[in-house]
């Protein structure tokens, strides 16, 4: 048994950067999604599905027409919510407050925002639904990571260990049984 391949890739550069935009909805820029295009380019890839904000549906949307197949969207794939947060400049917030959510997403949410363990489930959730063929998700970085705690493990603090740029695509071997485990088999950023 082989295994079924999972790209998970961080939708362009949007509009709007260095911001916390969590459920905004801002459009990517050209080049962001060119650059989505562009690495997309050698991935083997059946199906592609993506989160429903627009930064990350017009990537999966452009490298769908590309290859002549369809996408879909999905909610669950949406960044965190970053509730009072989202859109804003981390520099204005209270860094202390910052600072505790970055130490521990569960337990110190944004305000009015999501927990990271609700973020993990539901991307568990969209996981879950994916079909068993070679899939590429543009998604969002907060969902990339919460995949990889969904997969294989990683705690709250090794998630932030991990760089996701724009265009970003991390490959994961999915294996099946009761509770699907993955296999980190590429990053390229």
């Amino acid at each position: 048994m082989s295994g079924t391949l999972l790209h998970l890739m961080r939708h362009g550069a949007p509009e709007l950067t260095g911001r916390l935009l969590g459920h905004a909805d801002w459009p990517a820029t050209d080049a962001g999604i060119a650059a989505c295009v562009a690495r997309a380019h050698t991935l083997e890839v059946e199906v592609i599905s993506s989160s429903d904000l627009t930064r990350a549906r017009q990537a999966a949307t452009a490298i769908a027409a590309q290859r002549g197949i369809a996408s879909r969207t999905d909610p669950r794939w949406r960044e965190l919510d970053f509730g009072a947060w989202d859109g804003a400049d981390p520099a204005m917030l209270d860094q202390a407050a910052l600072t505790h959510f970055y130490a521990d997403p569960d337990a110190c949410p944004p305000p009015g925002g999501e927990r990271w363990s609700a973020l993990v489930a539901r991307v568990g959730e969209a996981i879950a639904a994916l079909p068993r063929r070679p899939t590429l998700v543009v998604t969002h970085g907060g969902a990339m990571r919460a995949a990889l705690a969904a997969l294989c493990g990683f705690d709250q603090r090794q998630i932030w260990t991990v760089d996701l740029p724009y265009a970003a695509c991390l490959t994961l071997r999915l294996w099946p049984g009761d509770r699907p485990w993955a296999q980190l088999v590429g990053l390229v950023t």
